[in-house]
């Protein structure tokens, strides 16, 4: 059976589906948990390998995610649980259904494709929509609080830290002379008078969106402090599988299994050991995982997705 069966509205192809459920090998009677389920594509392949008694935590910041995963997961019954938060409040709720610990974690980052193809939430420069860019429509910041009330020197910070646009001075120039900007074609057009040079393939606003986009969800200081406590809430043997579509993302996960790894993280001229760290993890994957060119075709916006796996010692 596959998990999209049954939901002719399904509206996410869940990238490196068959990847995560080898990666996390799911077993019978195992506690899993999917920190950004999304609409439940790989939570389905979890709760379907590890039939009968294999249960799964599903949390998402995003509502629209959480109804359509309820209505995928349906099937499973009360071995899928489903909670409206953030993977940074993990612990609190893995406290709440009083598991005894984890098995498997699976964190799926960035943008969905069905966010982005939900002209309102204001993801995309491609239609007119309100600026809005939050996952957690609770979120009191918007992206129009941000290109209308930060400095030029505060847009200009976050457009070249979390889009790498080389042009980031240029284009929070032109953001602010054009303020103020209610949505997401006014932005693209600011951006663009900035960015034109007519030798690339991406479109001029890709850069500063996906800044924007991380800035109001704060998604790289999520990551940061998800990964370590995600392995201390492994059990030993559990697999911690994170998906990441932009090398900011991958930089830090790569980063943090590389160096929790190790028994040692001096520097390494140095000749005796100060650090006193002990490894608590083994990486799996060395290298991260790619699509390959079958599932690329069939859903272009996993071109970018990277997978690395971990194992908790």
């Amino acid at each position: 059976m596959s998990p999209f069966e049954g939901l002719s509205s399904f509206p996410h192809l869940p990238v490196l589906y068959n990847e995560i459920i080898h990666a996390l090998q799911p077993q019978r009677g195992g506690f899993y948990l999917d920190g950004t389920i999304g609409a439940g594509g790989h939570a389905w392949g979890i709760l379907d390998a590890s039939r009968p008694e294999g249960r799964l935590l599903g949390l998402d910041l995003d509502p629209q995610a959480l109804a359509l995963a309820k209505q995928r997961l349906a099937e499973f019954g009360e071995r899928a649980i489903l909670r409206h938060g953030s993977y940074l409040a993990m612990r609190q709720f893995l406290d709440e259904v009083e598991w005894p610990g984890l098995n498997g974690i699976v964190l799926d980052l960035g943008v969905s494709s069905m966010q982005l193809d939900t002209p309102e939430r204001g993801f995309s420069f491609l239609t007119e929509a309100p600026l809005d860019m939050r996952f957690d429509p609770t979120n009191p910041v918007s992206a129009e609080d941000l290109v209308n009330q930060l400095s030029e020197k505060e847009l200009a910070d976050i457009i070249y830290n979390f889009g790498e646009e080389r042009r980031a001075y240029q284009v929070a120039r032109s953001i602010v002379q054009a303020r103020p900007l209610h949505t997401t074609t006014q932005l693209a057009r600011a951006v663009a008078r900035a960015t034109r040079s007519g030798r690339e393939a991406m479109h001029p606003a890709t850069r500063t969106f996906q800044a924007l986009r991380i800035a109001v969800n704060r998604e790289l200081e999520s990551v940061e402090k998800a990964l370590p406590l995600a392995v201390e809430l492994l059990s030993p043997g559990g697999r911690l599988a994170v998906i990441a579509f932009h090398s900011l993302e991958d930089r830090l996960v790569k980063q943090f299994m590389r160096r929790e790894s190790q028994d040692c993280i001096c520097p390494p001229k140095q000749p005796v050991c100060t650090c006193g760290h002990k490894a608590s993890i083994q990486e799996i994957t060395r290298h991260p995982l790619r699509p390959d060119d079958k599932e690329i075709q069939q859903n272009p916006r996993a071109r970018s997705a990277r997978l690395r796996v971990a194992a908790k010692l």
